[in-house]
């Protein structure tokens, strides 16, 4: 559908929208009584959330890429069916192919409780079968309210089963990295990938995550709830996810930053990345007539 007919057909009045965007893609702009939002049916990319009277949840790169076989720096990037590089060491593109493909509006709905749920899709097709040679569905359900909910349904449509593994990629704001910490996390081993080449991949964390310099970790047997906190504010992001045993956290510092093409010099000081995952050896299969659902909920208390 174009975006006019998309209009037509799940437009809510007065609070959900759908207009073309950078490079044509198309946008879902939510206005509800609970909070705003923007979501790219581009990469199936929540973009934006923000609760009334709160600044918005999400980092976007103001030199974020619009651009078809690229994906948009910010918000939250859909990484399946693997997460990180190609498992099989084929030249695949790294974290898979959601984030880089055009999505399917499935359904729009305002509920009795005034939050505004949204239903997308990704298909298997002749193109992604050449990448992952199965039939597949995957569809995310995301509810914009006072929280913000996702998640993210793989249902097996082939006659063989698959493995994957995949990653909410998220980009959570903040006012300066260094005041930064991710609590919740103390005691988990984790995988110190930003190390990887020098003999210390493997680590415990002590006390609170903080940032004076590259992170990239993935933490192994994580907690379901987490909170990131920042300095001198009394406001707590929190992190409540579901069907998931791993949790990556990443910031690429200034030199890493400086050397991407859709970032700003200092941006890295603008954004902490705490992912929902199932990576490393949390690798799910899924077999024939089945589904898996990795669920988060974001809030800010």
């Amino acid at each position: 559908m174009n975006v006019s007919e998309l209009k037509n057909k799940f437009s809510l009045d007065g609070v959900l929208d759908i207009t073309e965007a950078h490079s044509g893609f198309p946008f879902i702009k939510i206005n509800n009584q609970n909070a705003s939002a923007v979501i790219s049916l581009y990469g199936g990319q929540v973009l934006s959330y923000a609760p009334r009277k709160a600044d918005d949840l999400l980092f976007l790169s103001d030199k974020a890429f619009y651009q078809t076989g690229k994906a948009i720096k910010g918000g939250i990037p859909i990484c399946w069916p693997w997460f990180g590089a190609d498992p099989e060491g084929k030249g695949r593109p790294a974290h898979g192919f959601a984030r880089n493909n055009l999505w399917e509006l499935e359904s729009t709905e305002q509920t009795a409780s005034g939050e505004t749920k949204v239903v997308i899709s990704l298909l298997s097709n002749d193109v992604s079968k050449k990448l992952f040679p199965f039939e597949f569905k995957l569809s995310l359900t995301i509810v914009i309210g006072k929280e913000l909910e996702l998640e993210l349904t793989t249902s097996n449509m082939d006659e063989k089963p698959f493995n994957i593994t995949q990653a909410l990629h998220t980009y959570f704001a903040v006012e300066d990295i260094s005041g930064v910490a991710v609590l919740g996390l103390g005691g988990s081993s984790y995988l110190d990938k930003a190390k990887s080449n020098t003999g210390e991949e493997n680590r415990t964390q002590k006390g609170d995550v903080i940032f004076d310099g590259e992170v990239d970790r993935i933490y192994l047997d994580a907690p379901c709830n987490l909170q990131i906190q920042q300095k001198d504010s009394v406001k707590l992001t929190g992190i409540k996810s579901t069907n998931n045993k791993t949790v990556v956290v990443w910031n690429p510092w200034k030199e890493l930053c400086e050397q991407s093409a859709d970032l700003k010099a200092g941006d890295y000081t603008r954004f902490v990345c705490v992912e929902t995952a199932n990576a490393a050896d949390d690798v799910i299969e899924v077999i024939p007539g089945e589904r898996f659902s990795l669920r988060v909920i974001y809030s800010i208390n």
